[in-house]
């Protein structure tokens, strides 16, 4: 319910900003509707552009809906919850102990449900960007941390995608958006590419000219350990289509930590691992059969990795690998590239949300989820 909270309040802002351009377009089409005969080509335009502007509304105002629907669903399935543990309470000495364990585990059940309900399904649509600042070079990576409570929402921002190692940390996304109240962290090895990711208060990235994977602790300042990836390639052996020295893409999702690389043993495809975050030890790896240099960009959900068939305007996303299946599939999701050069992009789980960096801009996608529901309310 925090995390619904917090999406809901960042869209309801987002359609507080976008009242102004409301009224103006509301005041130029009454204009033009009185004096139809005073519209001339320059206004013609001028409207256009503004209900251009306006295009990202319909679908922030859906998934505002959506939200809230959703938020009521779970108080009043969170009430129900709290009053039958009230009962369980009561009853306490009227059962034995395998009798509370089965009532224990039934309650896991639910809201187990219930959290599934909020992260986890397939992957069925992208809204429209929402732009969040413009600034840096034209390649780069920005995150939030995927793990903390939804009151944590420290910003990270990593400018270029190569021998970088300035990291700054903003206290929260109103200072990202506007550039101030942030703390610098120096790393002790350059970086290289852009699929950097931050989780559970720790950055991990790619040394640069090696397929080393490092985590950097931001609270200690320091390297907590560090690891190679056997056999992956680097230093645009296997980038993603745009370049960029892109060999190596850490990503986060319900599910925990990866990362997606290729090796010249599986003749440069796509190769997705599952990766302990304490000691960077691969747990599992599928080769998934997708040439990487023909990717634009990937990402995970819920233990699916979807890729981008472009990095440039006109991309979609392609292809979708199903690692509890080890299958794959062709998929044809629109994905409005607007300033049509991404470098970066990833999932975070804890917003249900993708952040690209765009040819100098820094962009959000809500994502739309399809969960399967049968007649018990489970799923």
């Amino acid at each position: 319910m925090e995390l619904l909270d917090l999406r809901t309040f960042r869209d309801l802002q987002y359609v507080r900003n976008t009242e102004s351009l409301l009224s103006a377009l509301e005041l130029r089409l009454r204009a033009a509707s009185e004096g139809p005969r005073g519209l001339n080509a320059r206004s013609f335009q001028d409207l256009q552009e503004r209900m251009r502007a306006l295009r990202p509304l319909p679908p922030v105002l859906e998934q505002y809906r959506s939200d809230s629907r959703l938020i009521e669903h779970l108080r009043a399935e969170v009430g129900n919850l709290s009053g039958l543990l009230h009962r369980i309470q009561e009853e306490l000495g009227a059962f034995d102990y395998e009798e509370l364990q089965q009532r224990v585990r039934l309650l896991e059940e639910r809201l187990h449900a219930c959290l599934q309900k909020l992260g986890c399904g397939k992957l069925t649509g992208v809204s429209n960007p929402i732009t969040i600042r413009a600034s840096g070079s034209r390649f780069g990576s920005w995150m939030s941390d995927t793990m903390t409570p939804s009151a944590d929402n420290r910003v990270w921002y990593m400018d270029g995608y190569y021998k970088g190692r300035r990291v700054l940390e903003f206290r929260s996304l109103t200072d990202f958006i506007s550039g101030q109240n942030f703390v610098q962290h120096l790393l002790p090895h350059p970086w290289a590419g852009t699929g950097h990711v931050v989780f559970n208060g720790s950055l991990y990235y790619n040394k640069f000219q090696s397929n080393v994977a490092v985590r950097y602790h931001f609270r200690s300042r320091s390297v907590l350990v560090q690891r190679s990836l056997a056999g992956a390639g680097y230093n645009n052996t296997f980038p993603y289509s745009w370049g960029g020295f892109s060999d190596i893409d850490f990503m986060v999702d319900e599910n925990g930590l990866w990362v997606v690389y290729t090796t010249n043993q599986n003749a440069g495809n796509i190769v997705v691992s599952r990766v302990d975050p304490q000691t960077l030890e691969v747990l599992r790896s599928w080769d998934t059969g997708y040439p990487k240099r023909s990717a634009g960009e990937s990402f995970m959900i819920c233990g699916v990795l979807y890729v981008t068939n472009s990095h440039l305007a006109g991309a979609k996303i392609y292809f979708a690998y199903h690692t509890n299946t080890s299958s794959y599939e062709y998929t044809d999701i629109p994905f409005h590239n607007q300033y049509s050069h991404i470098s970066m992009l990833d999932y975070n789980p804890r917003e249900r949300v993708l952040y690209t960096w765009n040819n100098g801009h820094q962009v959000i996608y809500n994502v739309t989820l399809f969960h399967v529901i049968n007649t018990a309310g489970e799923l």
